[in-house]
């Protein structure tokens, strides 16, 4: 495959484009001790405390994963399991002060926007957008193979 990103798929270029936003937007979480995976939990749990099932559960994730998650965010002091307050066989996860401190910093969509838009004119970031939900809505009720012409 040549070196001239021109001439890669657009699978390939939209893949590249992606890592390289997600690596650029990990690297700025990380002042923050964050991460693609925890932030998305802090906001949540600075609207209401959640159980670790609930946080899976709206991540699509495993209850494993999001505990790594959890316990990560448990060692940088940004959450808190607490008792249920009706059962007390179960905990949930609530945001500590120092998670409600950094949530609304790190959740700032400015810098979020301007490391996926890098290098576009306001035009071409509206042309994208536009051009992603256009992608986005196509694939929503198909399946994998429909999307690729595979249909049985």
């Amino acid at each position: 495959m040549s070196d001239d990103v021109s001439r890669w798929p657009t699978g390939r270029l939209l893949g590249a484009a992606a890592r390289g936003a997600a690596r650029d937007w990990n690297a700025h979480l990380a002042s923050w001790d964050l991460n693609h995976a925890s932030l998305p939990v802090l906001v949540m749990l600075s609207w209401h405390d959640h159980s670790q099932r609930e946080l899976a559960d709206a991540m699509d994730v495993t209850e494993q994963t999001m505990s790594r998650v959890v316990r990560r965010m448990e060692r940088t002091g940004y959450v808190v399991r607490v008792p249920h307050l009706t059962d007390r066989r179960r905990h949930v996860v609530r945001l500590s002060d120092a998670g409600r401190a950094v949530v609304g910093h790190a959740s700032d969509a400015g810098p979020a926007e301007a490391i996926a838009t890098r290098g576009l004119s306001p035009a071409q970031v509206t042309l994208l957008r536009e051009l992603l939900v256009t992608m986005i809505t196509a694939r929503e009720g198909t399946t994998d193979d429909e999307a690729v012409g595979n249909r049985t």
